[in-house]
C-alpha cells in the first residue's frame, strides 16, 4: 500500500463509515511498532509515525549514547549521535530514524492488517453507540445466515442476532427474507465487543406493535396494564382507558378489526385476546376467562391463589387447549388461578383425574408426582404431550411453573416412549 493509497483509504473510511481518521492513524502506528521490531530486530523503545497528509511511514528507535557500541539495538555511538544532535552527550537518550531493508513491505502488510482490525473495532463501537439507545424499538432486517440455531439479521451497516431463545418455535426463516424484530438488548461483551440481540418471542414485541398500531396507546389515552404470551400460539393483553369516552378494547381492535388484524398478521396468525382491565380482580378474571362464566370465586391473598368453579360443559373452554388459557390468565392477572368444574357427581370427576394420573405414571420415567402435576396443568394423556415436537414441548414446559422442576424428566420420558412405540409399530 503506497502512502497515497493509505491516505485515500483513511479518507474514504472516515467519510463513508464515520470512523475517525485520527483513531485509524493511531491504531496503524501501534500495529507498525510490531512490524518495525520484525524488520529492525529488538530495538529499544521503537515507535512509528504516519504523516497524516502524505501518508509517509517512519520508524524511530530511542538509543543510549555511548563511547563504544556493544549492542546495536540499544546503543548509538557518540560520533553518530553528534550527527543527529550536535549537543549529544554520553549517557543521553537520542532518537534515530531506522530504515532497514524491506521495512516498507512489512510496514505495508501490517498497515493493511491494522486497518482491518481497527475498522472492526470502530464498527463495533459505532454499533454500541447507535443502538444502545434503541433497546425497545422494532426494526426490520434481512435474514443473512444461520449460525447453529441462531439467525443473523442484516440491518444494513450492521448485523444482529435473533437467538434460539428469542425465536418463535413455529416460525421458519428463509435467507433474504425481511423480518421485523424487537431490539431486546445491546450487550457489550469484553471478548467480542457489542452484540445486538433481537427477539420475536418477547411479550414486549407485542406491546410495541400495539403502540405503533394504536394511536390511543401511543398518546397515553389507553394503557397496557399487563400481558401474557406463549409465542406463536396465543397472547392475552389487558388494556385500560383513562378516558371514559374511549373503549379500550374497541380502539385496539380498530375499525372492522383492522388494527388487531395487522398485529396478528405480523405475528404469523398468533391468536391475540384483548381483555378490558379492572381493578376488581374478580371482574378482571371474569373478563380474562370470557366467554366461560365463573360461578364461584374465592381468593386467598396470602398464597396469592384464586379458586373458581365453572359449569362442567365450560370447563375445557376455561382451561383451554392443554391448559393454555388458564396459564395465560394466571400470568395476566398475576394470581395463581385454579379452576374446577361444577359436576353433578364430584366423585366421578375425581375418578377421571385419578385414572389420568395412573395412566401417565405408567410411562417409564413419569412418577406419580410428575403425573399429578401434568394432569393439574391440562396434560391428561400421553398423546397431549407427544403431539408437540421436542423443542416446542421443551419451550412450553419452561413456561409452565408447576412443571418447570420436572422439565428434563418429562422430555426424556416422552422421547423414550415415542421411540418405544415407534419400534413396536415397526416390529408389527
Amino acid at each position: 500500500m503506497s502512502p497515497h493509497d493509505l491516505i485515500a483509504t483513511l479518507d474514504y473510511l472516515e467519510k463513508e463509515k464515520g470512523i475517525d481518521k485520527e483513531y485509524l492513524v493511531s491504531a496503524i502506528e501501534d500495529a507498525l511498532v510490531a512490524a518495525s521490531k520484525k524488520a529492525v530486530g529488538p530495538a529499544r523503545e521503537l515507535r512509528c509515525s504516519i504523516n497524516p497528509k502524505s501518508g509517509e511511514i517512519k520508524a524511530f528507535a530511542k538509543l543510549i549514547v555511548v563511547d563504544k557500541v556493544r549492542n546495536k539495538h540499544d546503543e548509538i555511538s557518540l560520533e553518530r549521535a553528534l550527527e543527529i544532535n550536535p549537543y549529544a552527550e554520553v549517557g543521553q537518550e537520542i532518537e534515530e530514524e531506522v530504515d532497514p531493508e524491506k521495512f516498507g513491505r512489512i510496514a505495508s502488510q501490517y498497515a493493511k492488517q491494522a486497518i482491518s482490525t481497527a475498522i472492526k473495532r470502530a464498527e463495533k463501537m459505532i454499533i454500541y453507540t447507535q443502538f444502545k439507545d434503541r433497546v425497545g424499538d422494532i426494526i426490520s432486517g434481512q435474514v443473512r445466515r444461520f449460525e447453529r440455531s441462531d439467525v443473523v439479521i442484516d440491518l444494513g451497516k450492521f448485523e444482529a442476532v435473533l437467538t434460539k431463545k428469542e425465536r418463535v418455535s413455529n416460525e421458519d426463516y428463509q435467507i433474504g427474507e425481511t423480518v421485523r424484530c424487537y431490539v431486546k438488548a445491546v450487550e457489550n461483551h469484553p471478548s467480542h465487543g457489542p452484540e445486538i440481540i433481537l427477539s420475536r418471542a418477547d411479550p414486549n414485541f407485542v406491546i410495541k406493535l400495539f403502540q405503533m398500531e394504536v394511536s390511543e396507546i401511543n398518546d397515553g389515552t389507553i394503557e397496557i396494564k399487563s400481558i401474557a404470551r406463549e409465542p406463536g400460539y396465543r397472547t392475552k393483553i389487558a388494556v385500560f382507558s383513562h378516558d371514559e369516552k374511549v373503549d379500550p378494547v374497541g380502539a385496539c381492535v380498530g375499525l372492522r378489526g383492522q388494527r388487531v388484524k395487522n398485529i396478528v398478521r405480523e405475528l404469523n396468525n398468533e391468536k391475540v385476546d384483548i381483555i378490558p382491565w379492572d381493578s376488581d380482580i374478580k371482574k378482571f378474571l371474569a373478563n380474562a376467562l370470557h366467554p366461560a362464566v365463573i360461578h364461584s370465586f374465592r381468593a386467598d391473598p396470602e398464597s396469592n391463589r384464586i379458586q373458581i368453579e365453572v359449569d362442567e360443559e365450560q370447563f375445557s373452554l376455561a382451561i383451554g387447549r392443554h391448559g393454555q388459557n388458564i396459564r395465560l390468565t394466571s400470568r395476566l392477572t398475576r394470581w395463581n388461578v385454579d379452576v374446577q368444574p361444577i359436576r353433578k357427581s364430584a366423585p366421578q370427576f375425581s375418578e377421571q383425574v385419578s385414572e389420568a394420573i395412573h395412566e401417565l405414571s405408567r410411562i417409564p420415567g413419569i412418577s406419580e408426582e410428575i403425573a399429578q402435576a401434568l394432569v393439574q396443568t391440562g396434560f391428561t394423556t400421553f398423546s397431549a404431550l407427544s403431539e408437540y415436537p421436542q423443542d416446542e414441548l421443551a419451550s412450553l414446559l419452561e413456561g409452565i411453573e408447576p412443571l418447570q422442576p420436572y422439565r428434563e424428566a418429562i422430555l426424556e420420558a416422552v422421547q423414550n416412549e415415542k421411540d418405544r412405540r415407534k419400534l413396536l409399530e415397526e416390529e408389527m
